[in-house]
Order: structure tokens, then sequence, then C-alpha cells
């Protein structure tokens, strides 16, 4: 009998164990994208008055966002809105399907006249045309978050931009260089590129986000250093370069006293060189 009973008791825990199984698998598939669950690696922290932690996709997808904003001579306020409103229709992430025809970081619908379906899906002309209709909302500047987000979204749900208000504003700050070394990214051990191809891919990608005049690359073939006006101006560099570090495989980035390496994933104090120019550095070919 003894024996049965326990038979019986480890038959129900493996039940509650399976169906607790089935449960997560369930909530994740249907909520998976708006939930903060820890990630395990190609991670990104983001640290300026508060913290947000966002995968390498997600954090890449957002240095573009703010870039193009910035290359668009959109004021702080405007990255805001555009992070928040990307916050709440994808999470951060060019995603391929959604309500409708709806796609990409914002849920752009071809059939409401937002482009092509390709179109939609490049993270640059998607923001660009985000950033393109708020400018035609009057008084968009005084609205809070989710009052311009919705006025160019035209969401069922008008109020839940505004939770993005907070994480976004942290975002915001960082990548357009308010803040000092404050985007740290852990990258995967097998970089996405390697060596000539990875740089000149991160070359184009950041002139493209920027809007900056042709660069070119140092002579080894894998660094390649970008002129900065300013302090802001090389900390948005810098940021950017981080927040692209998994899909470019960047494998260095120093700016003035700081350097980021993939190795460590976190900012670290070095012999401090003249803040005129952001240095990265690819990793070689193997």
């Amino acid at each position: 009998m003894r024996v049965r009973a326990r038979g019986a008791i480890v038959a129900s825990g493996v039940v509650v164990a399976v169906l607790a199984l089935l449960g997560v698998w369930f909530v994740t598939e249907q909520f998976g994208h708006h939930l903060r669950l820890p990630l395990a690696s190609r991670t990104c922290t983001v640290r300026a008055d508060g913290e947000v932690v966002l995968s390498a996709d997600q954090m890449a997808n957002a240095a573009t966002i703010a870039a193009i904003g910035v290359q668009r001579k959109m004021p702080e306020r405007a990255v805001v809105v555009a992070l928040a409103t990307a916050y709440q229709e994808s999470h951060l992430r060019n995603i391929a399907h959604g309500d409708r025809d709806s796609l990409g970081l914002f849920q752009q619908r071809p059939s409401q006249g937002w482009g092509t379906p390709e179109e939609i899906r490049d993270p640059r002309y998607a923001a660009k045309k985000f950033y393109a209709a708020l400018t035609k909302v009057k008084g968009w500047e005084k609205l809070r978050v989710t009052e311009a987000a919705q006025r160019v979204q035209r969401s069922a749900y008008p109020e839940a931009y505004e939770k993005w208000a907070d994480e976004s504003q942290v975002l915001t700050r960082a990548l357009l260089g308010n803040a000092t070394g404050a985007v740290a990214c852990t990258v995967g051990p097998t970089p996405t590129m390697r060596g000539p191809a990875a740089a000149t891919a991160l070359l184009q990608s950041l002139a493209l986000d920027w809007g900056l005049p042709e660069l070119n690359s140092a002579t080894d073939l894998t660094g390649l250093t970008v002129p900065a006006a300013d302090s802001r101006n090389g900390w948005r560099y810098a940021h950017w370069l981080v927040s692209h570090a998994d899909d470019h495989g960047v494998k260095r980035v120093r700016f003035g006293e700081l350097e980021w390496t993939a190795e460590q994933g976190t900012w670290a104090k070095v012999k401090g060189d003249p803040a005129t120019q952001v240095l990265a550095e690819v990793f070689a070919a193997t």
C-alpha cells in the first residue's frame, strides 16, 4: 500500500509539472512579446536616470529609431514618443505580422498608405514615416506621450503608450548622448559578422542611421574612427555602436577615457584619448 501511495504521489507530481510547463508555454505564445522575462544572453542594459534591459535586436532597433530622429532634426520629445510607440506596437521588434496587415516596428499598414510591406519592414523607413506623421499633428509637443502617439497610430487602446513613457525616456537620454557609458551589451560568443565585411556594413549602417558623410575604415580593415564634434555627439555614436554590436560583430568601442569590450560586456576606464573621435573595432576574419 505504501509503495502504491508513493507511486501515486510521484505520478501526481509529474502531472502538475507537465501542466505547469504547458501553462508557461501558452502564456509565452500568447503574450511573450509583452513579458519582461530574464534574458540569458545577448542582452543590453541601459542606465540613464533609470534602468532598461533589452535584447540585442530590441536595442539595435531602439538605437536606429533614435538616430533617425536626430537625422530628421526632431526634438528629444519626439524620440520619446517614437520609442514608446514602437514599445507598445511591437516591443521594439521588427515583426512580420500584426493586426490585419500591420507590420514592423510601428505596426504600420500598407493598406493605409504607410508604404509597401518591404519598406515598412525597413526600420529606417518606418521610423522616418512615423516622425513625418508626428510632425503633422498640431501641437504634439504639448501632448502627453500617449496622446501624441495615438494621434499618429489611431489605436483601439489610446492610453496604452503611456506605460512605456519612462522606459522610453531612459533610452532617449542614453541614445541621444545625454549620459556617459550608459549602454552596455553582452554579445554572443560567435559574431554575426567579421573582418572587412563587418567593418564595411557597420560604416554603412552608421552613415545611413545618422545621415553622416561617407566614413572610411582604418587601414587594418577591422577598425573605424568616427569624428565627434563634442561629448554629446561622441556618446551618441558610441552608444549606437554598442547597441549594434551583436548584429555587426563589434568587438570594442572607445570614447575618451571609457572603453566597452564584447568580452566583458561593460564599460571600463582606460588611458584617456582626446574626446574628439569614437574608435571602434570589429572581430577579425578567421
